[in-house]
């Protein structure tokens, strides 16, 4: 992974802050920052959905340090932020039916903790943030693809949540002059993500199901279908928009491959990958959930450079590697 460099010759300059950064997508982004040589990447974390294990191999870099704490506390904020360049905001509580079944700690985590955050950015003067935005914002807009000024009603408390987000990094850019660049992810899955749990993603579930030959539970009919993004094209998004040129003004963008996968068909895929040949069980579709997602990634490209190198098919094939090793080590294989 992370074998083509973006911005490799200034990373030495900066000091980074990843805030979740124990978590799926932030552990990524950190192991690709100390790879290329940042001078320090510095993780807030406090382990409610993040792990150790994913940051361990980071333990014995001098680059690398470590704060456990929570963004709900705007002190633990204005600490981590404290001689950071750049931030990378990860931390947030995901899932559909997490918020569904506990809204307040999903509005507490991804509203006031996200608010914390550009607080203490703002006081400390970073060069910028990005944040973590979500496909979820564009609710039940039927339009396809996705365009950023195109959204509908939310669907859910966590893409409440998101879209709020939004409204307040919007306010401080037009208040405060203090403009940030929100990445509104498509069903990001690679290495590291975590497929334990009653809250984990389709992605990790199948390769499980398919590595343990067991049938995986499909919602719906399985044509419900989504826009997967391997990781590592959420962690070019990120090392990009913190080192791209000047902007002016609060802005979104679509974080995506730009293809469109049913689950059916992604099902058939990891079975092609794994050789095995096994029928889903189908069972009722989940509250909150959008049918169809695609996303249109013109803006990115303009505005950042984005240029995804993984397809959801050359992402599973990475996936499927790295689970296979995990699941050995899981179990005494390795």
């Amino acid at each position: 992974m992370y074998d083509v460099p973006y911005h490799t010759k200034v990373l030495n300059k900066y000091t980074f802050l990843v805030t979740g950064g124990a978590g799926f997508i932030g552990s990524n982004i950190v192991g690709y920052l100390l790879k290329y040589g940042a001078k320090k990447v510095r993780v807030l974390d406090n382990f409610s959905t993040g792990s150790l294990e994913n940051i361990k191999e980071f333990n014995n870099n001098p680059a690398f340090e470590l704060i456990e704490g929570d963004i709900r506390d705007l002190e633990t904020c204005h600490k981590a932020i404290a001689g950071v360049d750049y931030v990378t905001h990860q931390a947030a509580l995901g899932s559909v039916p997490r918020s569904i079944n506990d809204p307040v700690t999903s509005n507490e985590v991804n509203i006031s903790g996200f608010l914390n955050m550009l607080l203490a950015a703002r006081d400390a003067g970073v060069k910028r943030m990005i944040y973590a935005a979500s496909s979820s914002t564009y609710g039940d807009h039927p339009g396809l693809p996705k365009v950023e000024d195109e959204i509908g009603n939310p669907l859910s408390p966590y893409a409440v949540t998101k879209y709020v987000n939004e409204l307040y990094a919007s306010v401080f850019s037009k208040t405060y002059d203090f403009h940030t660049i929100g990445l509104r992810y498509f069903n990001v899955f690679g290495p590291k993500q975590n497929p334990e749990g009653p809250y984990a993603a389709v992605i990790p579930l199948f390769i499980e199901a398919a590595l343990k030959r067991e049938a995986p539970y499909i919602n719906g009919d399985g044509e419900t279908s989504r826009d997967f993004t391997f990781v590592e094209n959420a962690v070019q998004a990120n090392v990009k928009a913190m080192l791209a040129g000047e902007i002016k003004q609060h802005e979104v963008i679509n974080i995506a491959y730009g293809e469109r996968t049913t689950l059916n068909q992604l099902w058939k895929k990891i079975c092609s990958i794994t050789n095995v040949d096994i029928a889903p069980e189908y069972r009722e579709e989940r509250k909150g959930d959008v049918k169809h997602s695609l996303a249109d990634i013109s803006k990115a490209k303009e505005l950042v450079g984005y240029n995804p190198r993984f397809s959801a098919l050359e992402g599973l094939y990475l996936a499927v590697e790295w689970y296979s090793e995990n699941l050995k080590t899981a179990t005494g294989q390795a």
